[in-house]
């Protein structure tokens, strides 16, 4: 398998001291990379967290040494200004000493809602976005910034804390816009479904040769009934699609959506229980529609030390031997 195999640190499900311990042990166990969620709310209320991911990025930077680090993904149009964004990421960078990537999406109401500025189209959202990615990458470049556009304002902005190696930029597509913004702009593709149209979109843009990141929830546990019960009560918002799922306001709103989805119904569409095939099979749906890394989602946030340890005994040596 030629994939890239990531931990995912869902800061929905865990607390601040959990994730940074889950990352610490997923890099002991193997795996390639890690990501993290960068929320204001849960999904569900019954994930029940939302630390600050930038912090948590701190400490896991200190507590670690070799795995790599990113954001996946952070909205830099919202809750932060992109000249703020740039100053976190080029510390982060900083701090790990070169293994940060920045993930970069328009956002979701979900957690953009909070700052009262409203939730305009997704055209608007894209623009936006596309707008603070040139300013990001104008700060990386160093020297002083000033720009009046016409989402945002930059008056006399530098970083006086540059790593050598500014951290390469993600952006996250769903469709044909955002894929044509992320071919001109990123240096890597993020996508959560395994869609051959996104990557090739991506590639006609400018992004032939780059990397391109998935995410993949699965749910671990011996009990396959169990895990079907955890993963409809924690993860049966993701059934929604992104369309739905970039527009909702608040977990009560998952909650509503998804009343008629069934336990059945999530388990077609996440892996549950113990056999690494089933994970095997999913990850190899990435890999066909031209995915280079490829980021787990254990669900269920007191769960992870045994999917740490399932999978360091038996899913990574079942997916690297495929």
């Amino acid at each position: 398998m030629t994939t890239n195999i990531g931990y995912t640190m869902m800061t929905e499900q865990a607390g601040p001291r959990e994730l940074v311990e889950h990352v610490v042990e997923a890099e002991r166990v193997g795996f390639d990379f890690s990501v993290v969620s960068d929320h204001s709310f849960p999904w569900l209320a019954e994930q029940g967290h939302a630390p600050y991911a930038w912090s948590v990025l701190g400490a896991a930077a200190q507590a670690t040494s070799r795995i790599p680090l990113m954001t996946y993904v952070t909205c830099p149009t919202f809750r932060y200004h992109p000249a703020v964004i740039a100053q976190k990421a080029a510390t982060l960078q900083l701090l790990s000493e070169g293994r940060f990537r920045l993930g970069l999406g328009s956002g979701e109401n979900l957690n953009e809602h909070i700052v009262g500025e409203g939730w305009p189209s997704a055209r608007v959202r894209l623009d936006k976005l596309e707008e603070a990615v040139e300013i990001i990458r104008a700060l990386f470049d160093g020297g002083t910034v000033t720009r009046h556009g016409q989402h945002f304002q930059v008056d006399g902005a530098r970083l006086w804390d540059l790593p050598d190696r500014p951290p390469p930029i993600g952006i996250a597509v769903s469709g044909p816009r955002s894929c044509a913004l992320a071919g001109r702009h990123a240096d890597l593709l993020v996508a959560t479904e395994p869609k051959s149209e996104l990557v090739d979109a991506f590639d006609r843009h400018g992004g032939a040769g780059k990397p391109r990141i998935g995410q993949l929830p699965i749910c671990y546990d011996t009990d396959r009934d169990t895990a079907v019960k955890r993963a409809h009560e924690q993860f049966r918002w993701s059934l929604g699609g992104w369309r739905v799922n970039s527009e909702l306001p608040l977990p009560e709103s998952f909650d509503q959506a998804t009343a008629q989805v069934r336990p059945e119904d999530v388990a077609e569409a996440i892996p549950c229980g113990d056999d690494p095939s089933a994970v095997v099979e999913a990850v190899a749906a990435y890999e066909e529609a031209g995915f280079t890394d490829l980021a787990l989602v254990q669900i269920g946030g007191d769960q992870q030390l045994p999917f740490l340890r399932w999978a360091e005994s038996t899913l990574l040596p079942a997916l690297r031997e495929r």
